[in-house]
């Protein structure tokens, strides 16, 4: 899969907008992912809104390029209901990963930012998006047409590697 060597980082973006059925297929792609129990813990909050987009971009000293792309997900987790709990954070990074590699094969760049498990950026960002007390924000992932480009840094070490028999 191509896409795993290919996906890049991308804080910087295009101003023209993200089509909704690219939207709705990055989000295909992240509801795909396995579950622990197939629980699904998953919500998903899209935000176009430029206000919004600006505020989320505040939340962390990270995010501050979030206000430049013209969309930005938000993986939320539910914490009510769920049999295996202590998998819902794990559930979540493989749904986030499933729509960056989607981002990616659609040409559209974006940058996992994350959330959890800080409480004060958790609390901050459920604030704005208006979360109830059973579902928590997880990251934010601003997406939108790269206005940046360069290859991906090969991080493969064979000493990492060990083999048994």
């Amino acid at each position: 899969m191509k896409e795993i060597f290919e996906r890049i980082s991308i804080r910087k973006y295009e101003s023209r907008p993200v089509e909704e059925e690219k939207i709705r297929q990055i989000l295909k792609a992240a509801m795909a992912a396995p579950s622990a129990g197939n629980q699904q813990p998953w919500e998903f909050y899209v935000v176009r809104d430029p206000e919004m987009i600006r505020k989320l971009a505040e939340t962390t000293p990270y995010s501050k390029s979030a206000a430049g792309a013209p969309v930005v997900i938000v993986p939320c987790y539910r914490t009510n209901g769920l049999w295996a709990p202590m998998y819902d954070t794990i559930d979540l990074s493989i749904a986030t990963e499933n729509m960056l590699l989607e981002i990616t094969s659609l040409g559209l760049g974006a940058v996992w930012m994350g959330i959890a498990p800080i409480e004060d950026r958790i609390l901050a960002v459920d604030r704005i998006l208006g979360l109830g007390e059973d579902l928590h924000s997880f990251a934010l992932v601003p997406v939108g047409y790269p206005a940046e480009s360069r290859p991906q840094q090969d991080r493969f070490q064979e000493e990492r590697i060990h083999w048994i028999g």
